[in-house]
């Protein structure tokens, strides 16, 4: 019979506990929470920005090997079409300087056109962690309703 006393005042003297003590859980949750979202926020942005470097790295690998086959299938193209320019009265270097202008012009078309497109795909991608913010919402909603 003494154990249920016991056990009724313990929970008396949690229950009574006084206003300031109170606050002064409620701020330490506080913190504890915003430490939580803080956290969060870290770990989302540290997982984008190794997610943005490995495809950084591979872009660049891919990019290096491209430019080697680019440059020899250049040379190859500029040299097909300055055979164009065989029945002209150009001597044989203004024949192959016009073929590596021309084939050069097409390229820098080209390239131009694909860095605007990759640009504007770029500029749609979404930078703010999302499920930080979500979660900052929830808890705002859910201080308001508390206090």
């Amino acid at each position: 019979m003494a154990a249920p006393k016991k056990a009724i005042n313990e929970e008396l003297q949690t229950t009574s506990e006084g206003l300031p003590s109170l606050i002064s859980r409620l701020g330490d949750d506080v913190l504890q929470l915003l430490d939580t979202k803080l956290s969060l926020l870290k770990v989302e942005i540290r997982e984008e920005a190794n997610a943005y470097a490995r495809g950084g790295i591979l872009v660049a690998v891919g990019g290096v090997i491209a430019a080697i086959g680019f440059a020899l299938l250049n040379v190859a193209i500029a040299f097909g079409v300055s055979s164009l320019f065989a029945n002209t009265g150009l001597s044989q270097p203004a024949k192959y300087a016009s073929g590596f202008v021309l084939t050069g012009l097409f390229y820098l078309l080209v390239g131009g056109i694909v860095v605007l497109v990759m640009k504007n795909r770029l500029a749609h991608f979404d930078l703010v962690p999302n499920r930080t913010v979500e979660e900052l919402r929830k808890d705002k909603l859910w201080l308001k309703n508390e206090l």
